[in-house]
C-alpha cells in the first residue's frame, strides 16, 4: 500500500511538473514556472524517501534490540563553555554643558512646569 502511494505521488507529481513545462514554454511563462518544473519531481520523491527512511531506522532498532551487547556509538564529551564575562560600561563622563544646551533643557524644563500646572 505504501509503495502504491509512493508511485501515485510520484505520478502525480511529474504530470504537475509537465504541466509547468508547458507553462514555462508558453508566451506567458516565467522563470517561476521553471522552479516549478524542477520542484514538483522533489515532492513527488519524497514519500519515498521517508518509507525508505523508516525503514531503515526500523532495521536498526532490530538489529539493536537483537544483540543488546554489541558496541553501541557513544558520542563524545561534550565540555560546556565557560560563561562570558559580562561586559562593565564605565559611566559616562559629565562635561561641561555649552551655552546653546543648557538653554534648550532650560527651554524644555519651561515646557514640562507649565504643561504641569494646566
Amino acid at each position: 500500500m505504501i509503495a502504491v502511494t509512493c508511485l501515485v505521488s510520484l505520478a502525480l507529481c511529474c504530470g504537475l511538473a509537465w504541466w509547468q513545462w508547458d507553462r514555462f514554454m508558453s508566451a506567458s511563462g516565467t522563470f517561476q514556472n521553471l522552479g516549478y518544473v524542477l520542484q514538483w519531481p522533489l515532492f513527488g520523491l519524497f514519500p519515498a524517501f521517508m518509507f525508505w527512511r523508516i525503514k531503515k531506522l526500523r532495521e536498526r532498532e532490530q538489529a539493536e534490540a537483537a544483540d543488546p551487547a554489541a558496541p553501541r556509538a557513544v558520542p563524545a564529551e561534550v565540555t560546556v563553555p565557560a560563561p562570558r564575562r559580562a561586559l562593565v560600561r564605565q559611566p559616562a563622563v559629565v562635561t561641561e554643558e555649552d551655552a546653546e544646551l543648557a538653554a534648550y533643557n532650560s527651554y524644555l524644563r519651561e515646557l514640562h512646569a507649565r504643561d504641569q500646572q494646566s
